[in-house]
């Protein structure tokens, strides 16, 4: 049985290098295909394995004569709808996701050859206000759709593959719809957002809830529906959740309260200044943070069949692992729980093992007292065959 030909797009950041590498290295693919406007370093080239690089900007329509010469059966747009590390890079990032991907369909809709089509998403294209449903299932529709930035370019992507699937009805097309992707690999908006320090901003009277994807979830899910049948939109996200405070306490940050009406001269004020970490503060990022997103992933397990390995709490783990601290975990909740009960009240759960919140002691070890936080009304720990939040 000949084995596909997969074209791989954006293989210089990490998740469409290591996708085209895992492929490479899959026996029921042939030859994997990776293109990108610009060379790849040193380190995705090694992640890219056995796969073929081809120096082409998918702006061009010359995109189609290299999935006509390989004879490509399958295109994964890994790109589409990435997140742009700086406002700098917006311009680009808005013609590469949109304009590119224009481009990209009409190569594969004149390719007679193509027959499955991978279009990565996110799940911004549900809104990011207060009047937006608090959890998003793949039929849910944005009450407040965005103007701009990432999310309006996801909203128009999505818009030119559903009619691509309609002129090209022998083609499946998959749409993965991801929340915020994190990992010690990747650099986005909200990894810079959790990396500032000591501080971290955060809108004064909000604390929204978060789901996240672990990097290598990403692009395991990406190399599950390139080698599946599934066609459609699925939502994909770790399970649980957790709120914008308990990840800067996570992180050994110290929240730092900002009235929204301010947000936007603070924001200038710091980048003017450069103080500490803040210079890539943006109030855009806090804005849309304070309102929160939960994704509903019913379908993902249910009818896809892939269940990711890091929970939402184990992929923030991982990235924190590889960040240098500024405050000690211990010391942060010590101070809490000090300044609590000076206050005369209740310290607020943090998610943590109360071990790790509390200084040892015999104490600790009492079987009195409960080993964990509850978070948000939930248990934090890990569902029921995981540990730490991944699998046995």
């Amino acid at each position: 049985m000949i084995g596909l030909t997969v074209l791989v797009t954006g293989v210089t950041r990490y998740i469409g290098s290591a996708l085209a590498g895992r492929l490479a290295a899959h026996p029921g693919v042939d030859r994997v295909i990776g293109v990108d406007a610009a060379l790849p370093e040193p380190a995705a080239r090694l992640r890219m394995g056995g796969a073929e690089f081809a120096r082409a900007d998918i702006r061009n329509p010359l995109i189609s004569r290299v999935i006509d010469a390989a004879g490509v059966d399958t295109v994964i747009h890994a790109s589409a709808s990435s997140t742009p590390s700086g406002s700098a890079a917006r311009t680009m990032a808005k013609e590469m996701n949109v304009l590119g991907t224009i481009q990209l369909l009409a190569a594969c809709q004149r390719a007679e050859t193509l027959k499955n089509l991978i279009v990565r998403s996110t799940a911004a294209v549900y809104g990011g206000s207060s009047r937006d449903p608090a959890v998003a299932t793949e039929e849910t529709l944005a009450r407040s759709v965005p103007s701009t930035g990432l999310a309006r370019d996801a909203i128009d992507i999505e818009g030119y593959v559903r009619g691509f699937g309609r002129r090209r009805p022998d083609v499946r097309v998959a749409v993965p719809r991801f929340s915020e992707i994190i990992g010690p690999t990747v650099r986005t908006p909200l990894t810079k957002y959790f990396s500032m320090s000591p501080f971290v901003p955060m809108a004064a009277g909000h604390d929204a809830r978060l789901q996240l994807v672990h990097e290598s979830d990403a692009v395991a899910l990406l190399e599950h529906l390139a080698l599946g049948d599934f066609a459609g939109i699925v939502n994909v996200a770790g399970a649980g959740a957790m709120t914008v405070a308990q990840a800067i306490h996570r992180a050994g940050r110290l929240p730092l309260p900002i009235p929204s009406p301010a947000l936007d001269g603070v924001g200038r004020a710091f980048r003017l200044l450069g103080v500490g970490g803040f210079g890539s503060f943006s109030a855009a990022q806090v804005r849309l943070l304070a309102a929160g997103r939960v994704l509903d992933t019913s379908r993902l397990r249910d009818v896809v069949g892939f269940d990711p390995e890091f929970s939402t709490t184990a992929a923030f783990d991982d990235f924190v692992g590889r960040l240098a601290p500024a405050l000690d975990p211990r010391v942060v909740r010590q101070a809490e729980v000090a300044i609590a009960s000076r206050l005369g009240v209740r310290p607020e759960p943090t998610g943590l093992w109360e071990s790790e919140a509390r200084p040892a002691g015999p104490e600790s070890s009492s079987p009195d007292r409960p080993r964990l936080f509850s978070v948000g009304g939930d248990r934090s720990a890990a569902p029921p065959g995981r540990v730490d939040g991944r699998k046995r």
